[in-house]
C-alpha cells in the first residue's frame, strides 16, 4: 500500500476553507482513479503546543505507480489545480509506502 498525505497550514479564512473543501475539492480528489480509501479531518492537534496544520487528507493507493498515475490523470490534475481556490495557507504533500506491523 502507498499513502498520499496532504497537510494544510491554517488558511486566512477557515470557514471558506471548510465549505469549499467539502463542497468542491473533495468531490474532485476522491474521484482520482486507483484511490482505494480516503479520509480527512479539520481537527488536527499536536502533542505539545499548537498544531502547524489546520486540516489533513489521507489517500490510499495499491502502490506508488497507482498513486503517480492518479495524480497525473485528468482528475488528479484538476484536483491539484483546485488547491489555490481554498488553501491560502499553502499545502504540504507527502507520500510513502506503508509498512505493516504486527505484534
Amino acid at each position: 500500500m502507498h499513502k498520499l498525505v496532504v497537510l494544510y497550514p491554517k488558511p486566512a479564512d477557515p470557514d471558506h476553507f471548510r465549505d469549499y473543501y467539502e463542497t468542491n475539492h473533495l468531490p474532485l480528489a476522491t474521484k482520482m482513479p486507483g484511490l482505494l480509501a480516503w479520509r480527512y479531518s479539520f481537527d488536527v492537534t499536536a502533542t505539545n503546543g499548537e498544531s502547524p496544520y489546520f486540516a489533513v487528507f489521507e489517500g490510499d493507493f495499491a502502490d506508488a505507480a497507482a498513486m503517480d498515475a492518479a495524480r497525473a490523470s485528468q482528475q488528479g490534475q484538476r484536483a491539484a489545480a483546485d488547491v489555490v481556490n481554498y488553501a491560502t495557507g499553502g499545502v504540504v504533500v507527502i507520500d510513502y509506502p506503508v509498512q505493516d506491523g504486527t505484534d
